[in-house]
């Protein structure tokens, strides 16, 4: 299987060096929104898929003030959704058959109408607390109108399940979707929050979504995380303890299987450019290699 790694909008919250760590303490910071298209047999196959189109057109009804104007400020152009960049690489639309996502917050899901043939994976309890809209809080992050064709959904329970992938649950034999990808329960930022592991030639790929959000935080011998990032994944938690026990059991992988498994997150621009210059040049070392104290972010905002 082909892996394209798709940024697929960047946010540009204030605050620079205390959200990114980059450089300088005026201006925006960058955060990605980190997606995975992978080329399989039976079709494409996309993991996430930041913003959409219709968040380009129409921002303000789909996302919420909270996030558009204060916190995230994403950077909407309608070249960085993952439909035109898709359509950039040669395929249509409906080449799409299949969504895998690690949650439904809108920084994730606003491009599911780009896509409405293509059925959409997900685990049952993110669906369950999206569409309960229970805080004021999950009615900010989790925004139905981008859900359109929610007939085409398919969900998972999680928990119960005997299988394990290097000691984690799992849930294989994801409907019409080859072996080689699983869901990994990674509850804490939602209840419902699921990596996404993907078996390549190169080994395993493991897009652990927002169960954490900077490079440091998987630093094997010195956790470290900005203050705006230590601030937002506090905001935006739904269960704390598991978001800091699978942060662990994450630093874990890393340091017991990082030359299998390369883990990386949703919105850390160091880690999207790194994997995208490595997608170009396969063989070079684990990303982990790469991630050492002071290496510096070069996207643009």
């Amino acid at each position: 299987m082909r892996i394209h790694h798709l940024n697929c909008t960047t946010m540009c919250p204030p605050g620079r060096r205390l959200m990114d760590g980059r450089k300088g303490f005026a201006g925006p910071a960058a955060l990605t929104c980190h997606c995975l298209l992978v080329e399989g047999a039976r079709g494409l196959i996309l993991v996430d898929t930041g913003f959409g189109l219709q968040d380009v057109l129409y921002p303000r009804p789909r996302l919420a003030p909270l996030f558009l104007d204060v916190l995230c400020r994403p950077r909407l152009i309608e070249e960085s959704t993952a439909i035109r960049q898709i359509e950039r690489l040669g395929f249509k639309a409906e080449d799409v058959r299949d969504i895998v996502l690690t949650h439904l917050d809108f920084d994730h899901a606003g491009g599911l109408d780009d896509f409405p043939n293509a059925r959409v994976h997900l685990l049952a309890d993110e669906y369950l607390q999206a569409t309960a809209q229970a805080t004021p809080l999950d009615r900010g992050r989790f925004r139905p109108l981008q859900w359109i064709h929610e007939e085409n959904w398919v969900t998972y329970p999680m928990g119960g399940a005997a299988e394990r992938w290097f000691g984690f649950e799992c849930v294989r034999d994801l409907k019409g979707l080859p072996p080689e990808i699983l869901l990994v329960p990674l509850v804490g930022h939602t209840l419902g929050h699921a990596g996404v592991a993907i078996q390549s030639d190169d080994g395993w790929l493991l897009h652990a979504g927002d169960a954490y959000f900077y490079h440091g935080e998987m630093d094997p011998d010195r956790y470290r995380c900005t203050p705006g990032l230590r601030f937002y994944q506090k905001l935006m938690q739904k269960d704390g303890y598991q978001r800091w026990y699978n942060l662990r059991r994450l630093r874990e992988l890393v340091q017991r299987h990082g030359r299998d498994v390369t883990v990386f997150c949703a919105h850390d621009s160091l880690e999207f450019e790194l994997l995208e210059e490595r997608e170009k040049a396969p063989g070079e070392s684990p990303l982990r290699s790469f991630l050492a104290p002071g290496t510096e972010s070069t996207l643009h905002a």
